[in-house]
């Protein structure tokens, strides 16, 4: 069996996890880097607005699509690079969750996707303070430049997976995905006539009433922490959330007790405060892996990471990392 698969990256324009914009494909076989692709892309129609905060992040402007072809377009060209491959993804559910999602936007069917999540086997394989992109993909030792352009993104998730693989000598991504006991995800296919998933309902329920994104909830610009919900113990116990005692710190695009709910909802236990038995800070107010070097951290943050220098195993999750593992719309962009 050779190191073989296909390394996928999308940028999304808006809350609908369907609404693809542009989209990095990287062919590996036996280990080396052998075709590119990348692709911009104008989402599907009634789905194309371009959110502010999805722009501030990866550059992409309504105006730099316009002559793009459709997602629907060269859904065909994309299933045809992956052809029979894994598809290796950072959060791979995101991004087989837009092929899926943006498929039935567009009305046309998608087999069954076989995806392996470098989320996962970066958090077996490596200690890190973040497992966003940019950490794994330096301690990969290909140190990531214009993070969320699509190919470079791509790129770097693809040399995760041959280093991650490397390190165990697994000859093949499911032989690594044994070695780390990270299970393989599938995408359900899809086809016209069929019951739409639910990103797909929801986003259909915000235009018929009236609303280009998912409306947002007021509340005060000091977060408030609310309860602490029990955690959904019949969750799927393979999620990344699933047995992980999270504390939310900074302002997120939602209200902290939602936020909390949602993860409880997928297992985790959540906490108002850090302690040796936090596992996984989620940071807002915008943050980026940089900050962890340049000091912009909030007071939970900083002692977490002095609980890390203490040996202890504390992740800390961006926001947008935090809703695409939640599966919350309302910043549907790559972390």
């Amino acid at each position: 069996m050779a190191l073989d698969f296909t390394a996928l990256d999308f940028e999304t324009a808006n809350g609908f996890i369907g609404s693809a914009c542009s989209v990095g494909l990287i062919k590996v076989r036996s280990g080396r880097i052998v075709e590119t692709e990348q692709w911009l892309l104008r989402p599907p129609a009634g789905f194309d607005h371009f959110d502010p905060r999805n722009v501030s992040i990866h550059h992409i402007t309504e105006d730099m699509v316009t002559d793009a072809p459709r997602v629907g377009e060269k859904l065909g060209d994309l299933l045809e690079f992956v052809g029979s491959d894994v598809l290796v993804a950072h959060n791979s559910a995101f991004d087989s969750g837009v092929i899926r999602a943006a498929s039935e936007a567009s009305e046309l069917a998608v087999p069954e996707i076989a995806h392996l999540c470098t989320v996962k086997l970066a958090r077996k394989a490596y200690d890190l303070p973040s497992y966003s992109l940019p950490f794994v993909a330096e301690e990969a030792g290909h140190p990531i430049e214009n993070h969320h352009q699509a190919l470079a993104d791509a790129e770097a998730c693809a040399w995760a997976m041959i280093d991650i693989a490397q390190r165990s000598d697994a000859p093949s991504v499911l032989h690594a995905a044994d070695h780390y006991n990270v299970g393989l995800g599938l995408t359900a296919s899809w086809k016209p006539g069929e019951e739409f998933s639910r990103a797909t309902r929801d986003a259909q329920g915000w235009m018929a009433n009236g609303h280009p994104m998912p409306a947002s909830d007021s509340f005060g610009s000091w977060p408030q922490e609310g309860e602490n919900p029990e955690p959904n113990m019949d969750a799927d116990r393979t999620h990344p959330l699933f047995g992980q005692v999270i504390v939310f710190t900074g302002n997120l695009s939602v209200p902290r007790p939602k936020a909390k709910q949602w993860a409880a909802n997928y297992g985790a236990q959540t906490a108002s405060r850090v302690t040796r038995a936090t596992t996984a800070l989620v940071v807002g107010d915008g943050f980026v892996p940089q900050d962890l070097a340049n000091g912009r951290l909030t007071n939970k943050a900083k002692q977490v990471l002095k609980l890390r220098d203490k040996g202890q195993r504390v992740e800390i999750i961006s926001e947008g990392e935090f809703m695409q593992l939640v599966e919350g719309f309302g910043m549907a962009v790559q972390g």
